[in-house]
């Protein structure tokens, strides 16, 4: 194995006690140790220290010890016989707001035995992070969902174990990347703050823990890596995400976007970084509209209108029939109504265009994407103006978003040699649309870089020795964070980019052509 990687199995054969040498035990262990790692720290917990007497002498002072490389020292985590034919296991988390990812890893050669996901069981008291906040004010509501998310991650560990034919006992490290409050209900941190002036988390630093101490399952000695936070909104799993980009070794200037429930972004190369966070997301996912939902099968993703009889063609998810639309599908959508003068430059609706497609309903306009027959529901799934006044909003954050974090380093869009998107949002999104409706930088296409869910991956690298504690903590403090919360000159071009796909339609000469082609 490479010197490199952050949990070890290292194999030590020991001379047996004698007269002559009468080293303690343990001392005998950790000197061997100690030269095999070159390092001057080991450290064993007692549990552990009391055990590797018996240990030493049932497997003949032959042994394969079990060891977490922390940040400053080792931990030895379990002393095991070498012929144990056990898996030594990990595992990588990706604790979403609405969605939780865990992943199995083998920690010996890093392949994966197993994943799996599951919803976010706080979704129950609120969709999102504010609901889920104010909740937590309430008496014993910080408890009930930090009982909901630790019910259900120990859920899944147990039932991704047994399909994967190990015990959760076998897992002995663990790491998790999640936004700001969604760490802070997982480690039981009163998140009150987060949304208050001056916007002050408990912690941003987390550090390491033991997995039982969090109310995690597994192997006892277990170490937890939790990554940190650079601010209220700008949490560890986009810190993961940079890690997995390379962002942070990159000599040309990038820039990092992850939407879920905010759109977190973070410009920079391996000499600076900047980031801030803003909410551009919720008109993206489920909370969108009636028939909007996160992506799964049945849900439409692609969008397209036919020019010459404005007919829709659409793409389901397995390609089973429409039940909803996810937020690749709904920007599609209003690139495709922007573009053949079916929606204007305000976003709304033109009823010449639309056809018998527009329905009104408690005074409210409504587009028929998909007629009842046609549709897994036996309903019309519709858009409302409502729905399409969102979405504007949304996009008109994410590029002032973009914009202004650009701008706040002198630098313009064509300055960015990529432009990595992640998440959900980054697998399945058309950059093309994102351009047409203003939503994202109107640069070439093969830069943008979908890079999926990258969260996870950089929980996977910290498990896999392809990045380690050391370049977590060098990324974190190497970024500058911008609040936007309190940013004048977000809010000014925020009310520019209200319009498709601006005020000023220059800033995107790919989408000046007529309308109708």
């Amino acid at each position: 194995m490479m010197k490199d990687q952050s949990l070890w199995i290292r194999k030590v054969s020991l001379s047996p006690p004698s007269l002559k040498d009468n080293t303690a035990d343990v001392d005998r262990l950790v000197h061997a140790l100690k030269t095999e790692l070159e390092t001057r720290t080991i450290e064993i917990d007692l549990p552990l220290a009391r055990r590797i007497p018996h240990l030493l002498r049932i497997f003949e002072y032959e042994v394969a010890c079990i060891l977490f490389r922390g940040s400053e020292s080792w931990h030895l985590l379990s002393v095991k016989s070498p012929s144990d034919p056990r898996i030594t296991a990990g595992l990588a988390v990706d604790l979403g707001t609405t969605r939780v990812v865990l992943r199995l890893l083998n920690l010996l050669n890093g392949s994966v035995l197993g994943e799996t996901a599951f919803d976010n069981p706080q979704i129950e008291i609120g969709p999102d992070i504010l609901a889920r906040i104010h909740f937590s004010d309430m008496d014993k509501g910080l408890e009930k969902l930090n009982a909901l998310i630790l019910g259900g991650l120990n859920e899944h560990i147990q039932r991704l174990c047994a399909e994967s034919g190990l015990e959760p006992g076998d897992i002995y490290a663990l790491s998790l990347a999640g936004n700001t409050t969604m760490t802070h209900l997982f480690m039981g941190l009163d998140p009150h703050w987060i949304i208050r002036e001056p916007y002050i988390p408990v912690m941003n630093r987390m550090g390491l823990y033991l997995a039982e101490d969090l109310g995690i399952h597994i192997h006892p000695r277990a170490r937890a890596i939790i990554f940190p936070n650079v601010g209220s909104y700008f949490g560890g799993d986009l810190m993961a995400g940079i890690l997995y980009s390379g962002l942070n070794r990159r000599e040309e200037t990038a820039i990092l976007v992850d939407v879920g429930t905010n759109a977190e972004v973070v410009v920079g190369n391996k000499n600076w970084m900047i980031a801030c966070a803003g909410a551009a997301g919720p008109a993206l996912e489920g909370g969108m509209s009636r028939m909007g939902m996160m992506a799964g099968p049945g849900v439409i993703d692609r969008v397209e209108i036919d020019p010459a009889n404005l007919g829709f063609r659409f793409h389901t998810i397995n390609d089973q029939r429409p039940r909803g639309i996810c937020g690749s599908g709904v920007i599609d959508l209003a690139a495709q109504l922007f573009q053949k003068g079916m929606m204007d430059i305000r976003g709304r609706l033109v009823p010449a265009r639309c056809g018998n497609r527009l329905v009104e309903e408690n005074d409210m306009r409504h587009l028929v994407v998909v007629s009842a027959e046609d549709s897994a529901t036996g309903k019309d799934l519709r858009v409302s103006q409502a729905d399409l006044d969102s979405l504007i909003r949304s996009k008109a954050a994410m590029y002032s978003i973009l914009e202004t974090i650009t701008m706040a380093v002198g630098l313009n869009f064509n300055d960015l040699t990529t432009f990595y998107v992640a998440g959900t949002f980054g697998s399945f999104i058309n950059p093309a649309s994102a351009i047409t409706i203003g939503m994202i930088p109107d640069l070439p296409l093969e830069r943008y870089e979908s890079i999926g869910n990258s969260s996870l991956e950089g929980a996977t690298m910290i498990l896999t020795g392809k990045g380690g504690l050391q370049e977590m903590d060098e990324i974190r403090n190497g970024i500058t964070y911008m609040e936007l919360n309190v940013n004048q000159d977000f809010m000014n071009r925020f009310s520019a980019a209200k319009f498709l796909p601006h005020t000023d339609p220059f800033r995107f000469p790919s989408v000046l052509k007529p309308l109708g082609t």
